[in-house]
């Protein structure tokens, strides 16, 4: 205890006798380490805000829209136009082990007219599973069941904007009637507003969702090639991320034999992948964010410099105590660890009154409203190791030539010193 208060006065001395040098190298430590902080911060804000805006899409998801053929193959011609059956999908389901999830999608529009007002709106026949891979937030009542695909109920799903056009403000909507082209179905579930600034064929807010096999008994698109089975899209999850592309190589290969095209025919089947879409943009955050961190760091580097110079300045005025001390017994190690511990006390002082302010000022700005892409700057452990690591790093370079020549120097040498 002793120890550590002496060497405490020993750094409250050394500043003092270099207030203006002390001050000016503890600031640039402190807005070094503040940098780091913040920076890291910000980049794992856009990235973070970035994800949730995917997340209102659906989270990890994959989505396959038929195309034409570009390749000859098997005697086909180029240029056939490809169409999903669920077929596909249930092979999909029985061959492909990195997909945990796939389903359907078939739309078409629709005139609604309910007892208040009428509209048209786009309605998509899905499976129950739908909800969960497409993140389709339920308010009131529930998504479709089982037992409604199963028995081709008819029941509906409306989304925000499509019960505020039909019902406005009233309350009671749950259990009212909905006529879909002339048909009555059962509303039984709501959904709450959403934001969404990702979509493929319009908002989930101005859709209605009924069973698959609903649609295709009452509601079928108004083509003249579209047969039962038909499905305008695929949309699957993969069993693991690590493992993404290999997923998308099993599926590509069912779909190339069910419909014989080339595995590698780009224009048979258009992907749109969330997760390499996420991964590209994570790694553009993360190289802006080792960019401007280079930066922060460079700043920090200049204020261990001045550490340096403060604790050199120290260790001249100090020669002759240096010299005393040896003298009466002191060793080079003693003498290396009292100086090196002065030094990143120093650093460490400024770096934490700069870590202080970074943390507090993240604090304020996460109190705001937030925009979609931008949650915050969130201060996590990865941020607190990259600013302590570079910190004890610099501390540790800035003492560390100083304690060394204050511990090279003889007893005779330092005695005989005058200033």
């Amino acid at each position: 205890m002793n120890y550590l208060s002496e060497l405490v006065g020993d750094v409250v001395s050394s500043l003092l006798r270099n207030k203006l040098r002390s001050l000016l190298t503890m600031a640039g430590i402190a807005w070094g380490v503040a940098s780091i902080v913040l920076i890291v911060a910000m980049g794992d804000g856009f990235k973070e805000g970035q994800r949730n805006n995917m997340k209102q899409l659906g989270e990890n998801i994959v989505l396959l829209f038929p195309g034409r053929t570009e390749k000859q193959v098997g005697g086909q011609r180029a240029g056939r136009r490809i169409r999903f059956t669920y077929d596909d999908i249930r092979d999909i389901r029985e061959e492909c082990y990195l997909v945990r999830r796939i389903i359907g999608e078939l739309q078409t529009p629709a005139r609604a007219v309910s007892p208040y007002n009428s509209g048209s709106f786009t309605v998509n026949g899905v499976e129950p599973l739908y909800s969960r891979i497409r993140t389709i937030p339920i308010g009131e009542g529930s998504f479709l069941h089982p037992a409604d695909e199963a028995e081709a109920r008819r029941v509906c799903v409306l989304g925000d904007n499509v019960r505020k056009q039909l019902f406005a403000q009233r309350p009671q909507v749950l259990g009212a009637e909905v006529a879909l082209n002339g048909l009555p179905f059962r509303v039984v579930g709501l959904m709450p507003p959403k934001t969404q600034n990702s979509s493929y064929n319009g908002l989930d807010s101005d859709k209605i969702y009924i069973p698959y096999s609903t649609m295709v008994r009452d509601l079928p698109p108004k083509d003249a090639n579209f047969r039962p089975g038909n499905v305008n899209d695929i949309i699957y999850v993969p069993a693991s991320l690590g493992e993404w592309k290999a997923a998308r190589n099993q599926v590509l290969r069912v779909l190339a034999r069910n419909h014989q095209f080339e595995v590698d025919d780009k224009g048979a089947v258009y992907i749109w992948d969330t997760v390499e879409n996420t991964e590209l943009v994570d790694g553009i955050f993360v190289s802006m964010t080792f960019f401007l961190g280079t930066i922060a760091l460079v700043t920090l580097t200049l204020g261990g410099v001045g550490v340096m110079n403060i604790m050199l300045v120290s260790v001249t005025e100090r020669t002759r105590e240096i010299g005393l001390r040896k003298a009466v017994g002191a060793t080079r190690r003693r003498i290396l660890a009292d100086f090196l511990v002065e030094g990143i006390l120093l650093a460490a002082a400024s770096g934490l009154a700069g870590f202080a302010g970074a943390y507090g000022l993240s604090a304020i700005v996460n109190t705001f409203p937030k925009s979609d892409m931008f949650a915050g700057l969130p201060v996590n452990g990865g941020t607190l190791a990259w600013s302590f690591g570079a910190l004890a790093v610099i501390a540790i370079a800035s003492a560390l030539w100083p304690a060394w020549k204050a511990a090279c120097l003889t007893p005779v040498e330092a005695l005989r010193y005058e200033r």
